[in-house]
């Protein structure tokens, strides 16, 4: 089952549950995004070689 499949399933069943539509695929990407390279970059300095 590709994204939209699942996207697609989980709007059905939230519309018989009556409650709100999850939201489409990739709203939230740049925000994962930018939060993963964050933590990446806190990371590398919290790692950084001692002579640097």
């Amino acid at each position: 089952m590709d994204i939209v499949q699942q996207h697609m399933l989980d709007s059905y069943r939230a519309a018989r549950h009556g409650e709100a539509p999850p939201p489409l695929p990739g709203t939230h990407d740049r925000a994962v995004l930018r939060g993963l390279r964050r933590r990446i970059r806190a990371w590398a300095a919290a790692h950084r070689p001692p002579y640097a």
